[in-house]
């Protein structure tokens, strides 16, 4: 019998995992399917999961007491965080290779540390702003195949510019929650954000791609269908438990530390399923980010651990 502090690091371990293993999956069904047409499909399945954790966890009348101004978050959320990281993840991974393009992870936090600090004023110290300059540097040099020139302005490829897209889009949802979602439980916003943003897939999905994009999907191979439910099931929402989980037994700084491993596991994944090479501008920039990012995470919590000053 595994004692529950040990499981729940466990878990943690496999919602790295999971979402590490994300890129890949999201590879193969970026090869085969619309984007569109396949983030909806992705977020459908997440959404019929979610309702029913929502439903067995007895919080389904918190839909009811949602006020106006939550709802309205709650769609700026889903609009930014599930469209735009949607499209912005499928059509990337079109053009660059997962385990690059999972080295993006790392600029999350990041950008998400620099805009809290200007907009919150959040503090930060030391050892934060070198896993900031760290993983930075790691991520653009995983990025740009070792050629940190190739990301200048006109000389930058379409996956790139579209991974950077992902990691705007998260950093914006991270801070719409920050502003409006604060009175929300994360479950509840989660599912309603999945919902919505099913809804937001199929109308653009509809209207850009148009009907027939949907008229093939039946003759996709099986194992695309797979990697979609992988995506929609384990990265969206088995890994979401376990983070949850995580943040309840240990709180939220020892869960989010995890981060730091999905990186590894995507560079990791795409090599041993996809057969991409591990060069050694993704070892070295990959190496960067994680060792960047688990600074940070160390750095917050001390932070958070500095008893603060009586006055």
């Amino acid at each position: 019998m595994i004692p529950s502090r040990y499981s729940t690091h466990l878990g943690l371990v496999g919602m790295a995992a999971l979402w590490g293993a994300s890129w890949p999956w999201g590879r193969v069904v970026a090869q085969a399917m619309p984007p569109l047409a396949a983030a909806c499909l992705r977020f459908l399945l997440a959404s019929a999961a979610l309702l029913l954790w929502l439903h067995q966890s007895g919080r389904m009348g918190t839909l009811r007491t949602l006020r106006p101004r939550q709802w309205g978050g709650l769609a700026c959320a889903s609009a930014v965080g599930v469209l735009g990281y949607s499209i912005f993840f499928l059509l990337a991974l079109q053009h660059v290779p997962a385990g690059r393009a999972a080295m993006v992870v790392a600029l999350n936090p990041v950008l998400t540390l620099a805009f809290a600090a200007l907009l919150f004023k959040e503090k930060a110290n030391w050892a934060m702003a070198a896993g900031v300059v760290l993983a930075v540097t790691g991520a653009l040099y995983a990025l740009s195949g070792g050629s940190l020139a190739a990301l200048r302005p006109g000389a930058s490829g379409a996956g790139e510019l579209l991974l950077l897209g992902c990691a705007a889009c998260w950093v914006g949802y991270t801070l719409v929650g920050r502003m409006v979602l604060t009175t929300v439980d994360s479950l509840t916003t989660t599912t309603v954000t999945a919902v919505m943003g099913a809804a937001m897939l199929l109308l653009a999905s509809l209207v850009i791609e148009g009907p027939a994009a949907w008229a093939p999907l039946p003759a996709v191979p099986r194992t695309v269908w797979y990697s979609l439910a992988a995506l929609a099931l384990g990265s969206t929402t088995l890994a979401y438990a376990w983070y949850l989980h995580g943040v309840k037994v240990l709180g939220a700084g020892p869960a989010a530390a995890y981060m730091s491993l999905v990186p590894l596991f995507g560079m990791v994944f795409s090599g041993l399923w996809l057969g991409e090479p591990f060069t050694p501008s993704l070892l070295l920039g990959g190496a960067m980010a994680i060792i960047g990012m688990s600074l940070m995470n160390a750095g917050r919590w001390k932070l958070e651990r500095t008893p603060t000053p009586k006055r």
